[in-house]
């Protein structure tokens, strides 16, 4: 067997995972960073990138959306959103962009097996020890270190850390060993995606569609487009109310594509490329405790997934950076207790307290209300137009201008 030695073990890189490395190798930390998968892999998803994903790419290099993503031949920049009503009405919001954000789209939609490996290209192999086909199939934890047992290229493997980072998702093999492996299904939501191409009606300019059904309270539709005409289709739902009432995600998806008046002419000349395929949502509403002696949660496996909008990558990517900040105290305290932890969760929830708020009100007192606003507030009220252009203005600013701060103490 093979022994391995690092302060420092990232198990999973996807957003979170390879995050956390980029930020840690930009504070001059080494790390060993560990996934199961050979990269590119395949990751099912929504594939669009939010504020907060282009605000952590432009911490990684302010120049990158300019210099690489908007001639980046995987990548589409999306300048607005489109709301989509039963009745089939659209509502267009876009970015009103000033000479100086021309070229600082508010959103773009990317593969994930596209996204996952630029991102991972971007680890700094001078500082993380970067295995990829490589599995942790156990972990032990005595007084002074973890061991990671595992297979990393057909050869067992142990590697022994002070501090182990979980970013290896819903099923992270971190929260296994915490015991914390458990679906709360109010905090939970299900959703199925498959990739189209030739979708009637897209708009010019690329916008981020959703699609709010009657009588499905907290769910939606979403067509997001992709290079070359393809399109990223999908529909997702809390599963609470899933159960409730009892919809079956893949059944619920055909039927609106089929059937739907609002949605089925758009696919009426439109061809499917692959399967429909699921995933779950663990979703931040959940609040779990995410660090304590010698370990910190990120991402997925920490359910950072947003649970107004289920978009999950800027969520990801931004706990990765956070848990960086509070590794290199960590590392200058010489303390990998849980007491340099303590407010690792205050400075990640704090970013998303807003929107859990708002999701545990409507899913307790009135779960249609999301729908409803969406429905009748939004898409069929054109007073709220500028206010929407307005906001769309605003997460531009906050993504290309403003560093996210990290208050340790």
């Amino acid at each position: 067997m093979k022994i391995i030695k690092s302060l420092i073990c990232i198990i999973g890189a996807g957003p979170a995972g390879a995050s956390t490395s980029i930020f840690l190798s930009k504070l001059g930390i080494e790390h060993i960073i560990v996934d199961a998968a050979t990269f590119p892999r395949n990751k099912v998803c929504g594939d669009g990138l939010d504020n907060k994903s282009l605000r952590m790419l432009n911490h990684i290099d302010p120049n990158i959306i300019q210099n690489e993503l908007l001639n980046h031949p995987d990548f589409v920049a999306s300048w607005g959103l489109r709301s989509i009503a039963p009745n089939g009405r659209m509502s267009n919001f876009f970015l009103n962009a000033s000479p100086e954000e021309q070229n600082k789209p508010p959103f773009f939609v990317c593969k994930r097996f596209n996204f996952d490996d630029f991102l991972v290209k971007k680890i700094n192999h001078n500082y993380a020890n970067f295995l990829t086909n490589t599995k942790i199939t156990d972990i032990v934890k005595d007084s002074v270190e973890w061991k990671l047992s595992g297979i990393s290229n057909k050869e067992e493997i142990q590697i022994e850390c002070k501090l182990v980072v979980g970013a290896d998702g819903d099923h992270s093999i971190l929260l296994k060993y915490l015991n914390e492996r458990k679906i709360d299904r109010s905090n939970y939501a299900g959703s199925v995606r498959q990739y189209w191409e030739g979708v009637g009606n897209m708009h010019e300019k690329k916008l981020l569609e959703f699609y709010f059904p009657k009588n499905l309270p907290m769910s939606y539709f979403w067509i997001f487009p992709l290079p070359n005409g393809a399109a990223n289709v999908g529909y997702g739902m809390v599963s609470k109310l899933a159960v409730k009432h009892k919809v079956n995600f893949r059944n619920q998806f055909q039927k609106i594509i089929e059937s739907d008046p609002a949605i089925a002419y758009r696919f009426k000349n439109a061809k499917p490329i692959g399967e429909a395929e699921g995933w779950g949502l663990p979703l931040a509403s959940l609040k779990r405790n995410i660090a304590g002696d010698g370990w910190l949660l990120t991402g997925d496996a920490a359910s950072m997934i947003s649970p107004t909008s289920g978009e999950g990558i800027g969520n990801a990517m931004i706990t990765g950076y956070i848990a960086a900040q509070f590794i290199q105290h960590a590392i200058q305290q010489k303390n990998f207790t849980k007491q340099s932890f303590a407010n690792y969760d205050r400075e990640v929830y704090k970013r998303f307290s807003e929107e859990i708020n708002y999701y545990k009100f409507s899913l307790n007192y009135y779960p249609s209300l999301i729908n409803h606003i969406y429905r009748y507030f939004i898409t069929e009220n054109f007073i709220v137009k500028p206010v929407i252009e307005k906001k769309i203005k605003q997460w531009v600013q906050t993504a290309y201008e403003k560093k996210v701060e990290v208050n340790i103490n």
